[in-house]
């Protein structure tokens, strides 16, 4: 009998398995809750619109955006929103929002290319709505194009357009689009807390989603989470809904209609497109400036960067030194946070994005990336085989909100493998600024020779009394020796982060595999220690 408290359906975890990721379900579930965590209430109240996924009256599933004045989102406890707002008539979900109905929701904040995600019940409030939270969970910043917002007063209302199928102008706006948003849904045993809909977000290069013709989509689907929620849900319900908006007119274009998964397409050459999501195309609802928010109509422009020097960090592990080849300072960062690459890679038929952490200090002259070289990876190979010194590489701004908490409250920085990067970085700045907070530095690796920046971390322990340092080998070699090259023979355990007199101020720091996070996150938790003092990061 199917478990209705188990975070994924079956169609997740058929989509799960035939993509190889067959752990993900029992890996994730620490990471999808049934209430919304301290920094996502504080991140859906920062926010100017969200993005909803529900269906209408006909059964058809719609994507639209919900936006209100500034703080007309409200979180008055962990497991529910409150948006004080209004949805215009000509909303397709216009009638079925005002009604008790699932939905999914995403937050997004194009210009920090944070968002986080749940699903949950919209019902009618005075002057508004409220969300009854069923899950919650964060998402990675991957092919999130950055944008800023500001607002325009809305106009007289343009009256909106329904058709049955595309026009040439919706299709030549759908080909410039970089940005896609999708909504799906399912419905299973009674009470599931996967039932209901979802709502995601897709991005890449201008026209990234393939029109076929005036009824006909291809959208690419690349790596991500592996949660699979959208592409779990088609399989179960092939209803769809997508939205286009127009950045620089507050115009939405939505679609509505059916999917099915190609699961080896002809576009494969490009070995980042894995999967294509088929749409054809029920109905098209054109709302011409239909917000008042406006987007910079470009993404946050990328600069080049001159790779300075190379660093063989450890084994499997190099450095790359990056300035502005323009011979200005880089752009302010801070510790923890990552610097997106656009790399081109000969042969391949598009440009590879990816994040990196930074490594080093903001006001050193340059940006360090410290890139562990994957198996499987394309973009880390290429880093590894063919980028030298003198080579340019694309990047957009420092970005992220994986950073040294406010306060005076002790810090225990925890990572495993290359998962150090923002540690060190971390540690860096407090170092720098001179802090006094009691910081501990918890590492695991397998061994000496893939222990990345080692010299580093010693030197910056000792440079200040108020640091810890507690290193884990879990296969050390002979000449790796205890109290020397590290401390403890084996894994990093909960209990080794938890001092009797660890304060109740404390902050917890992890980066590393999703595995070991799962387990450090469930043990602290376990031994009392407060989601909001929890923050994490992962990779891989």
């Amino acid at each position: 009998m199917p478990d209705r408290n188990a975070p994924f359906h079956s169609g997740e975890l058929a989509a799960q398995k035939r993509a190889g990721a067959s752990d993900i379900a029992e890996r994730a579930c620490p990471f999808i809750r049934d209430f919304m965590p301290a920094q996502h209430r504080a991140f859906f109240q920062a926010q100017p619109f969200l993005v909803v996924a529900s269906s209408d009256a006909k059964g058809r599933v719609w994507a639209t955006i919900v936006e209100g004045e500034d703080g007309f989102i409200q979180s008055p406890d962990p497991r529910t929103l409150t948006l004080s707002t209004q949805v215009d008539p000509s909303d397709p979900l216009a009638a079925g929002l005002g009604a008790q109905v699932d939905i999914g929701v995403v937050g997004i904040e194009l210009a920090t290319r944070r968002r986080n995600r749940m699903t949950g019940q919209m019902r009618p409030t005075p002057g508004g709505f409220a969300i009854d939270v069923r899950q919650s969970f964060g998402n990675c910043p991957k092919y999130i194009n950055e944008r800023e917002w500001w607002r325009e007063p809305l106009i007289a209302p343009v009256e909106a357009v329904a058709t049955d199928q595309l026009t040439q102008d919706q299709i030549t706006r759908i080909a410039a689009a970089d940005t896609l948003f999708i909504g799906s849904g399912r419905q299973g045993p009674q009470g599931a807390v996967s039932n209901g809909f979802d709502a995601s977000h897709r991005g890449g290069e201008a026209g990234f989603v393939r029109v076929v013709g005036p009824n006909r989509l291809r959208i690419p689907d690349y790596t991500g989470n592996n949660f699979f929620n959208t592409i779990g849900n088609l399989l179960e319900d092939p209803r769809i809904g997508l939205l286009f908006v127009d950045f620089a007119s507050g115009g939405l274009l939505h679609v509505t209609g059916r999917a099915s998964i190609d699961w080896t397409p002809a576009e494969a050459r490009d070995p980042s497109i894995l999967r294509v999501i088929e749409v054809e195309i029920d109905a098209v609802i054109d709302r011409p400036a239909a917000l008042s928010l406006r987007w910079s109509a470009k993404p946050t422009p990328a600069s080049n960067l001159i790779v300075s020097d190379k660093v063989v960090e450890a084994e499997g592990i190099t450095s790359f030194h990056l300035r502005p080849a323009n011979g200005t300072a880089p752009a302010p960062f801070l510790g923890g946070q990552h610097l997106p690459i656009v790399l081109t890679i000969p042969g391949q038929a598009s440009t590879l994005r990816r994040t990196y952490s930074l490594s080093n200090t903001s006001g050193e002259g340059h940006y360090r990336i410290t890139v562990k070289r994957e198996p499987a990876g394309l973009a880390s190979q290429f880093l590894h085989d063919h980028v030298q010194i003198g080579d340019v590489i694309v990047a957009k701004p420092p970005a992220g909100d994986f950073v040294v908490p406010k306060g005076d409250g002790p810090i225990i920085l925890v990572s495993a493998g290359v998962g150090i990067t923002p540690m060190l970085a971390m540690l860096r700045q407090l170092v720098a600024q001179g802090s006094d907070r009691e910081i501990r530095f918890v590492h695991g690796t397998r061994n000496g020779r893939q222990y990345a920046l080692r010299d580093e971390v010693d030197a910056l322990v000792a440079a200040r009394a108020n640091i810890e340092k507690h290193i884990f080998f879990s296969a050390p070699n002979p000449e790796d020796k205890i109290g020397l090259h590290h401390d403890v023979q084996g894994r990093i355990k909960t209990e080794s982060l938890l001092p009797e007199d660890i304060s109740p101020d404390a902050q917890f720091l992890l980066c590393g595999p999703l595995g070991f996070m799962m387990g450090i996150k469930s043990g602290l938790e376990q031994a009392g220690i407060g989601s909001n003092q929890i923050k994490f990061e992962t990779f891989g």
